[in-house]
């Protein structure tokens, strides 16, 4: 049991959107990660990034649309084709290197999404592509790659004077 410190009542509570989680439509959007973690996937042999991109523009600001990155499949193109997302959401946000899941939250960039149809679950979004948003300065590879090599640390050896 856990206390709330406070009673609340359903009355005076804000109504919701009653339940309308229809996709967006197909396209490309503007959006900011609001969070980004590593999860199992539900045969626990393997693992993804779970990301949640909130919709910043040019329409359906406010939306949250959910997207998953393999980064650990026992199908090798599974991986493959996860490993190539994340490539191109670190490259959309300007990291060269990730080895925290912490370090894309915050990202901003353009996903494209496309509308998967299901009868089971209901149709829903699928990020399709990343791309960094226009008019932004995501460095090239090769200036990505530059401030590391300049930061490496010259010293020698001991034996070398």
């Amino acid at each position: 049991m856990a206390l709330l410190n406070q009673t609340f009542n359903a009355n005076e509570m804000p109504e919701g959107n009653d339940g309308d989680f229809q996709p967006l439509p197909a396209g490309w959007y503007s959006v900011t990660i609001n969070n980004a973690e590593i999860r199992t996937t539900k045969a626990g042999n393997g693992q993804y990034i779970a990301v949640r991109y909130d919709v910043t523009g040019p329409s359906h600001q406010g939306r949250v649309v959910f997207g998953n990155i393999n980064i650990s499949n026992p199908n090798p193109k599974a991986e493959e084709i996860g490993h190539q997302q994340l490539g191109q959401l670190m490259r959309a946000i300007g990291l060269t290197q990730v080895s925290d899941t912490d370090q894309l939250i915050g990202g901003s960039l353009e996903i494209k999404l496309a509308i998967r149809k299901s009868d089971e679950y209901g149709d829903s979004n699928d990020v399709k592509a990343f791309k960094a948003i226009a008019g932004s300065a995501a460095p090239s590879p090769m200036q990505q790659q530059a401030p590391a090599a300049q930061s490496a640390p010259t010293q020698r050896p001991p034996w070398q004077k």
